[in-house]
């Protein structure tokens, strides 16, 4: 998807070229960033890493100023040199963050990043179908009774990585024989996969078009807020972590511009509107000040501590990425 967000000003105006997830931020933010700074925003999105990665490359990373990868592919993108340096001194409202979600092992000083929004990946069921007490692990979803009632998001990482918790194996593994064995599970899976899509899946389940599936949170928390059956499980063992990042592409046209459009991210009021909206959620401390106790206490966005301790991030997978690449497009076209 392809959208310029347009108020009326003189020809020679300055602009910016983003590109996000699918269903990552509201229409307004733009239009109101637009509004106040007269900077065109032309907005695109995707609806995963190796998608956005992939497009990237093909331009040379000339066709887009910023974009928003998850905590790994900030790590690969960087080490790539595809990422340029942040200015701190053009994001007055870096302050705003929470120290928790910076300095991580993917983006040390968090030189080349910017925490967006965060989440956990979990099981989401309609309790109208299925019982969720019956739902123990991600293994249960391996049961006949979910025949082509599942959905699995069109992510590969974290696909492999349920699979690996599965068999017990370390979720970030590089080991040739261990994704092997995450490829030949998944392909057990199958039969009770109805489709893959992480386009506004919750849709998916408010229409009753799937039983159960792999989804995120905030999918979740969108999706009970239309259907309050859906209940959102989630498995034992800690939670799939992740978190999508600002980043400014090494090759950019608008950099001064791409600056502008994550400081006016950071504003609290303007994080309240992005989180709220979404439902995932903000690394902005200054804007959990000021959300909703509802949502601001919802486990379901906002989980304990004790559960952020025992969660993973996915990491960089160096050359070992080719082959998950192999597997998962095998996967995908029923090999």
């Amino acid at each position: 998807m392809l959208v310029a967000f347009l108020v009326p000003v003189a020809a020679g105006q300055r602009e910016l070229h983003f590109f996000n997830w699918s269903d990552y931020l509201p229409p307004a933010v733009l239009e109101n960033f637009t509004r106040e700074t007269g900077i065109q925003v032309h907005y695109a999105t995707y609806d995963s890493n190796e998608a956005m990665y992939a497009k990237v490359k093909l331009l040379e990373g000339g066709g887009y100023d910023l974009v928003v990868p998850s905590t790994y592919m900030v790590d690969r993108m960087r080490k790539q040199g595809l990422l340029r340096p942040l200015d701190r001194s053009l994001l007055p409202h870096f302050g705003n963050l929470d120290p928790h979600h910076l300095d991580l092992p993917f983006d040390p000083e968090n030189r080349y990043s910017v925490p967006y929004l965060w989440g956990m990946t979990g099981i989401g069921v309609n309790a109208e179908r299925i019982d969720p007490a019956s739902l123990h692990d991600w293994a249960d979803l391996w049961q006949p009774r979910f025949r082509r009632a599942l959905l699995l998001p069109n992510d590969m990482r974290e696909v492999f990585h349920m699979a690996m918790r599965v068999l017990g194996l370390p979720v970030n593994s590089t080991d040739p024989a261990h994704i092997d064995a995450a490829y030949r599970k998944l392909r057990e899976l199958m039969p009770n996969v109805r489709l893959f899509s992480s386009d506004a899946p919750q849709i998916l389940f408010i229409t009753g078009e799937v039983d159960a599936g792999m989804i995120w949170n905030g999918v979740a928390y969108l999706a009970a807020r239309e259907t309050p059956a859906i209940r959102f499980v989630q498995p034992p063992g800690g939670p799939l972590l992740w978190m999508d990042n600002l980043a400014i592409l090494r090759n950019a046209t608008n950099p001064d511009e791409a600056h502008a459009l994550i400081d006016y991210l950071l504003r609290p009021e303007v994080a309240r509107l992005i989180s709220e909206t979404v439902g995932y959620a903000t690394p902005n401390a200054a804007a959990i000040a000021i959300l909703p106790p509802e949502i601001r206490n919802d486990p379901l966005i906002y989980p304990p501590a004790d559960v952020l301790e025992r969660g993973e991030y996915q990491v960089d997978l160096g050359e070992a990425i080719g082959l998950y690449t192999e597997y998962w497009e095998r996967l995908k076209a029923g090999q």
